[in-house]
């Protein structure tokens, strides 16, 4: 089941929450919908998010796909491959994050720049 609806820029993507961070998730969750200007950071994006919540089972290597919340910046990130941080070609934060969710396809990703609008949003079941 979908629950996310993602627009960067003009594509869409969907993603799945996860209960890696369920307090994170919650926190999130309630703030939607929320946008900004995507930096571009390796096969990374990330925005500002106006939240603020704590360290919660964070990882720093994360799988393709991943959305986390870094709590140390306020910021929302999407993760689709290496970074500059990572040392295997696995996606990698620059500091630990929250994992929230997983994007159901990467691949609209690859050839972004960074300054993209991004919009997270409920997705609602269409009847």
């Amino acid at each position: 089941m979908t629950d996310l609806r993602i627009s960067v820029g003009d594509r869409e993507l969907e993603a799945t929450w996860n209960e890696a961070a369920p307090t994170t998730r919650d926190a999130l969750e309630q703030a939607l919908p929320l946008e900004g200007e995507a930096t571009r950071w390796g096969d990374e994006l990330y925005f500002d998010v106006p939240i603020d919540v704590p360290s919660e089972n964070q990882a720093e290597a994360v799988p393709i796909g991943a959305i986390a919340y870094w709590p140390t910046g306020n910021k929302l990130c999407l993760f689709w491959g290496p970074t500059p941080a990572s040392t295997d070609g696995e996606p990698r934060a620059a500091a630990p994050v929250n994992v929230i969710a997983t994007l159901e396809d990467v691949s609209p990703l690859s050839d972004l720049e960074g300054g993209t609008r991004i919009r997270f949003e409920r997705h609602d079941a269409e009847n």
